[in-house]
């Protein structure tokens, strides 16, 4: 269903990006923020989904500024490998790498970000930094509740495990009482990406519910605008 794009953001890098286009006229576009492991098979998937939903989709490749190519799978050497990225990914980048996504999408209408554990973050700063997203969607991002005084300029959902060690309980709490108006919801028994269906900490009944709630709130502020 995708194919593989260059875009170019403001300061002149030129990085890959997965596409995926619905079968019909879109309704809007979602660019999807990818985790530490790169825009891999689990990432070009959620695309494949999104544009099932009838979005047109883009995950631009953030790492390509370290490394290009870059995408991984789930073992315990290969995630320690990925965490080695984090470091060497100024937000500043990240946010200027969904820029030039978010211009290329806006060709389906308008846009939302959303993103997943790395991407999950970069999904809340998009919707406290960038100009005229139409909605905000993040999954478990664990620099979220650094940033709780920054004010989303669009509607913003937000998805936490109970689980999740990487994000307690109490963090999300201190998101929930600084962001009031950010929809949060938070999966019993559910660990730190749930919603990944290659990972081992993959729960169905959570993502299932995460996705579901993803399509409405992407169908209220995106494709009834369209």
């Amino acid at each position: 269903m995708g194919q593989n794009i260059v875009l170019k953001a403001a300061d002149g890098h030129e990085l890959d990006a997965y596409r995926a286009d619905p079968a019909g006229a879109p309704l809007g576009g979602v660019v999807v923020v990818q985790e530490i492991f790169g825009v891999n098979s689990h990432i070009r998937s959620v695309c494949d989904r999104t544009a099932e939903l009838g979005y047109l989709a883009i995950a631009p490749a953030l790492f390509d500024r370290v490394e290009k190519n870059f995408e991984s799978g789930y073992s315990p050497e290969e995630i320690e490998h990925a965490r080695g990225f984090i470091p060497k990914i100024a937000p500043e980048d990240a946010l200027a790498d969904v820029s030039a996504a978010v211009e290329a999408a806006r060709v389906a209408g308008p846009v939302a970000v959303m993103g997943f554990c790395l991407g999950g973050s970069v999904a809340f700063l998009s919707a406290t930094r960038l100009d005229g997203l139409a909605a905000a969607i993040g999954y478990y991002g664990g620099w979220i509740v650094r940033h709780t005084d920054e004010v989303p300029k669009c509607p913003t959902q937000l998805h936490f495990g109970s689980e999740d060690t990487g994000i307690p309980l109490s963090d999300v709490d201190k998101i929930r009482a600084a962001r009031p108006d950010c929809d949060i919801h938070v999966y019993p028994g559910a660990q730190h990406g749930f919603h990944c269906d290659e990972r081992a900490s993959f729960h169905q009944q959570a993502a299932m519910a995460a996705w579901a709630r993803t399509n409405v709130w992407l169908d209220r502020h995106l494709a009834r605008k369209s």
